[in-house]
């Protein structure tokens, strides 16, 4: 079994291909809205969440049966049909163009997996299982959901704000390595959940200074 190479694609703005409208294709539709991708949908059929965004305008619905010209310039396909067959020839399809394809009823048969996600602003935090168990994933990110809540969107924030300003301030490389060390320690990690979004970047740098000493 291969264990994968886990990666973070930037996906804002490209054309991603969903083919397929029930639950599992609802699913990967959502993940890519996150990542800000343009998705487009094939199905004769959606769900009612689809039909949402499509009406809304988050998505392009096309309502019929895929056609080899939908793969046209997208970046990443998703074959989530009910039809096992019909999945393996978008798969193939798809990667003779060299397309990245996943086949949601058949890992092997796609170039990639996507693991459970639990996202918290720019925080994401990914459980994958090599396909060899969705269902510990699911359960692990769901403790994961727990024990990381929203506060974290904002404490992610507001190290980036700080990690800017550390940046601009300190060029030598150790000692930035250093400063940034002690922007997460558990310390730190108390005083940025009080200060939060009220500083600045220039004055998280101030009050990091006087915690180190």
């Amino acid at each position: 079994m291969s264990l994968g190479y886990p990666v973070m694609l930037h996906l804002e703005g490209r054309r991603c291909l969903v083919v397929g409208g029930g639950k599992v294709a609802e699913r990967k539709t959502a993940g890519l809205l996150d990542a800000g991708a343009d998705v487009t949908v094939v199905s004769p059929r959606l769900s009612g969440r689809l039909s949402e965004w499509s009406a809304a305008g988050r998505i392009r619905a096309e309502l019929r049966g895929a056609e080899p010209g939908d793969l046209d310039g997208a970046a990443l396909v998703f074959a989530a049909t009910d039809r096992p067959e019909l999945n393996r020839q978008l798969a193939a399809e798809a990667r003779s163009r060299g397309i990245p394809v996943n086949v949601a009823d058949d890992g092997e048969a796609g170039d990639f997996s996507v693991p459970a996600v639990v996202r918290r602003g720019g925080l994401v935090l990914a459980v994958g299982t090599s396909g060899a168990g969705p269902a510990m994933a699911a359960k692990l990110a769901g403790e994961l959901e727990r024990r990381y809540g929203e506060e974290y969107a904002e404490l992610v924030e507001t190290l980036g704000k700080l990690r800017g300003e550390i940046k601009r301030a300190v060029a030598d490389p150790a000692e930035r390595r250093s400063w940034l060390q002690a922007a997460v320690s558990d310390e730190a990690l108390a005083l940025w959940r009080t200060v939060g979004r009220q500083e600045e970047g220039s004055g998280l740098f101030v009050r990091l200074r006087n915690l180190k000493g």
